[in-house]
């Protein structure tokens, strides 16, 4: 007698709802959580950190009167900000400025030269052969995000200009009350006086990818160590005969080794650190040595650029150990969905919402993008993002320990294995044998 043909896959409404709940999930968080991040960054922004320096000497005007036009600046800009918290303004020093525009901890600066209060007392002096057009440099910052430092350079050539223009009434009130006889091309100059420069402050090399270098390298990293451990998982299980493999028209099946879920987990992170030297090898050398990516310190980038892509796959593996297939939509959301618009390298931290901001605290890709711009921009300093990215791998790494091997202990103890003994195997239809 003839065995039935099985129900078509298609007919099946567990097999539409299962997979139809999986992809909506999907689709629904990497909408939310990617759009969300990005949609309105100015709307969020908040405390963007901005300096201004006033480097000014001051200078003796009408009337043996000392002035120095940089305090009013300073002052003016301060001013107009109050009420608005889109912009953290800095009173700093120029070797203070330099040094957290060289650590990523300013977005740009205002800085006012010393020459400033003379020259601009100049332009109404009627000893002023040649007037000389007093300078205010503008400094933007792209190694602490291109899109921040645009935001940072709006703001500050915004505020320069709006000095400017205040200066200049005071100019004209001075040049009345001196009775001077101004032409109509004198005036002009001073209702704007001032010649606002744009410069960058901390220049990047031109394979620096307008300052994103680094979180395209991190990225890369995490995508490693996740893909990494998707394929580890399934090489493991293969090799101790929970699964079978594929290969076009041909299956491979090896006999079933029955292995505790903690050896198998054990396999599984051995091999993952040893392969992470060969991953974290072929990605330096793709990328500074193929592509030319600029990048110095590079024994220590292929120390790190190792080292993150063990710590991520260690953290897959533990997910997919602990929550078996679920455990790759989860890797996918964690390192991925979460990471990436919490990353603050494309959007600031200051210009997400408070979601995000809290999400970047603990998230691995801002970390590890952080630890990448100082050794990429900022010549490898401690404090310019390298050690909290030193010790959140190590917080991560200790977290992904306890988490999948305890996970896994829980299961062998209660006797949860991969394959009890007691389970009989159940065919619906015999397979053909295959050499």
């Amino acid at each position: 007698m003839p065995s039935p043909q099985p129900t078509s896959a298609l007919r099946s409404p567990r097999l539409w709802i299962g997979s139809g709940l999986i992809l909506a999930v999907i689709a629904a968080l990497f909408s939310l959580l990617y759009v969300g991040g990005n949609v309105n960054p100015k709307g969020h922004l908040r405390d963007l950190p901005v300096a201004l320096v006033n480097e000014d000497k001051g200078a003796v005007v009408a009337k043996g009167k000392r002035l120095n036009a940089g305090d009013q600046v300073v002052s003016g800009v301060k001013k107009s900000a109050e009420g608005n918290d889109s912009f953290d303004w800095q009173v700093l020093g120029k070797d203070e400025a330099d040094k957290k525009l060289g650590q990523g901890k300013l977005f740009g600066a205002i800085v006012v030269p010393e020459n400033f209060t003379a020259s601009l007392a100049g332009l109404i002096s009627p000893q002023q052969t040649k007037a000389v057009r007093p300078t205010i440099t503008v400094l933007t910052n792209q190694s602490a995000g291109s899109f921040g430092s645009s935001m940072a350079s709006q703001a500050t050539q915004k505020a320069a200009h709006a000095s400017s223009a205040q200066l200049g009434k005071e100019l004209l009130k001075q040049a009345k009350a001196q009775g001077a006889k101004l032409a109509p091309a004198a005036q002009l100059m001073l209702a704007d006086p001032v010649s606002v420069q744009v410069a960058d402050g901390h220049p990047l090399g031109t394979h620096s990818a307008m300052g994103l270098s680094a979180f395209y390298y991190a990225l890369v990293l995490v995508v490693c160590g996740m893909l990494g451990a998707n394929a580890l998982i399934s090489q493991v299980d293969t090799f101790l005969g929970y699964l079978h493999t594929d290969y076009g028209p041909f299956r491979q099946r090896n006999p079933l080794r029955h292995t505790s879920r903690v050896r198998t987990l054990a396999i599984d992170s051995v091999l993952m650190v040893g392969l992470s030297v060969v991953m974290g090898s072929l990605v330096e050398l793709a990328t500074v040595g193929v592509l030319g990516m600029d990048a110095s310190h590079l024994g220590l980038l292929w120390v790190y650029s190792v080292a993150t892509i063990a710590v991520v796959g260690i953290g897959a593996l533990a997910l997919l150990r602990a929550f078996g297939t679920p455990g790759m939509l989860l890797s996918t959301i964690v390192f991925v969905a979460m990471a990436v618009p919490s990353s603050g390298s494309t959007v600031p931290l200051q210009a997400l919402p408070d979601f995000f901001r809290l999400l970047s605290e603990f998230e691995p890709l801002r970390q590890i993008t952080g630890g990448l711009r100082s050794i990429l921009y900022y010549d490898a300093q401690a404090d310019a993002g390298l050690t909290r990215a030193w010790v959140s791998l190590g917080i991560a790494l200790v977290v992904a320990v306890l988490f999948g091997f305890g996970i896994t202990r829980f299961y062998d103890r209660k006797g949860l294995h991969r394959v009890p003994s007691s389970e009989k195997s159940i065919e619906v239809e015999p397979e053909p044998a295959t050499a």
